[in-house]
């Protein structure tokens, strides 16, 4: 079973519920002292002014523990709610009791220190419980009697003032899931524009080295051979198409790409750009998904560096298997341009798709030779 996400507009107006926690207790007070129903009536005008007061008092309170604060000056609001909650009690009995929950959520909102906390509770709950006791004394009620209502003004007190407490705590974990979510949201929108930003730089770089090879090739050939200049206008028309509709697919996040077609490419773009290009593969069948996506892409990638920042008239692609992981190497022997070739956005994309399924990457010049090398595992997690 999976816990369902609270409607978008309780996580936008999550402090109505608590305000509408606060209003029967608000009017408990009034209602009760009118009508005289647990002693006698009291002045309608006094019960209703003295009700509001601590009501917006204990409002403030709790909307202040909501966003994680206290609200300023709250020592003497608090005070002015205790002296609200426990003086008129002397003279309005049961009426008033109602208040005494504000005082001890507030206490338990506002204070800091468990030994603070449990003797300002105490004091609170036991002052309830004491007037309600003498209440029923003077009633003629027995000593029993007396002392089981004195222990349910305790109880019901406490669990009143632990509900709006609650409440505050609860509205503010639904601000903090709000705030969350919309973190969560602009992260995973940033995560889409790099991931579109990297598949477009990666599949675009070859694409167009492609056309532009295509293209001088064509150029240097309509004078000397136009048959094969058309060949060449066709076929570079042909990666056009394809680079076009390798965007439409980037921009759905339904690109895939194909280790063996990318290694066939890219020999045949190397030969087509007069690289010499050796291939040396083994078996790619049973290869996972996810681990021929990296190799395919760090394929793609080393090809369009070398056709880019190179001047290689040699190529090798070695594609290995050994001890359970699969290792590619690129190796070209033009090292013009050598920090271009070991730095950029291509090569970061290689190494974070590397990454991704548990493999590594490394590129750099050694023995005067550029090497691009991606190793993953063959059973990816």
């Amino acid at each position: 079973m999976t816990a369902s996400i609270p409607p978008r507009w309780v996580l936008r107006h999550p402090h109505w519920p608590l305000i509408a926690l606060h209003v029967p207790l608000t009017l408990q007070v009034p209602v009760y002292t009118i009508l005289g129903m647990d002693g006698p009536p009291g002045n309608p005008v006094a019960a209703i002014l003295g009700a509001a007061a601590a009501g917006a008092i204990q409002l403030r309170h709790s909307l202040a523990a909501a966003r994680g604060e206290r609200p300023a000056g709250w020592p003497w609001s608090l005070a002015a709610l205790v002296l609200l909650a426990d003086l008129p009690i002397w003279w309005l009995g049961s009426n008033w009791e109602a208040l005494g929950i504000f005082a001890l959520a507030s206490m338990m909102t506002l204070l800091r220190g468990g030994w603070v906390l449990a003797v300002a509770a105490t004091l609170q709950l036991t002052a309830n419980a004491t007037r309600e006791v003498l209440t029923m004394l003077q009633s003629q009620s027995t000593i029993p009697q007396a002392l089981l209502l004195g222990l349910y003004a305790v109880v019901v007190t406490g669990l009143y003032a632990a509900a709006l407490v609650g409440g505050a705590r609860l509205v503010r974990l639904l601000n903090e899931l709000d705030a969350a979510r919309t973190e969560l949201a602009a992260t995973a929108v940033g995560e889409e524009r790099i991931r579109v930003s990297r598949d477009l730089h990666d599949l675009l770089g070859q694409s167009l080295s492609a056309i532009a090879l295509k293209g001088d090739l064509a150029l240097r050939l309509l004078t000397r051979d136009a048959v094969a200049a058309r060949a060449e206008i066709e076929s570079l028309t042909g990666v056009a198409r394809d680079a076009l509709h390798d965007v439409r697919a980037i921009t759905r996040d339904q690109h895939a790409v194909s280790l063996r077609t990318e290694i066939d490419g890219a020999a045949a773009l190397l030969g087509a750009a007069g690289v010499e290009t050796r291939l040396d593969m083994a078996d790619l069948r049973s290869l996972p998904g996810s681990a021929q996506s990296a190799l395919a892409w760090a394929v793609r990638e080393g090809t369009t560096n070398l056709l880019r920042h190179s001047e290689a008239g040699s190529c090798t692609i070695t594609l290995s298997r050994q001890h359970g992981r699969i290792r590619l190497e690129i190796v070209n022997d033009g090292v013009r341009g050598a920090a271009g070739l070991g730095s950029g956005s291509g090569l970061a994309g290689v190494a974070e798709r590397a990454e991704a399924v548990s493999g590594s990457s490394e590129a750099g010049v050694r023995d005067g030779r550029f090497r691009l090398s991606v190793e993953v595992p063959e059973e990816v997690a």
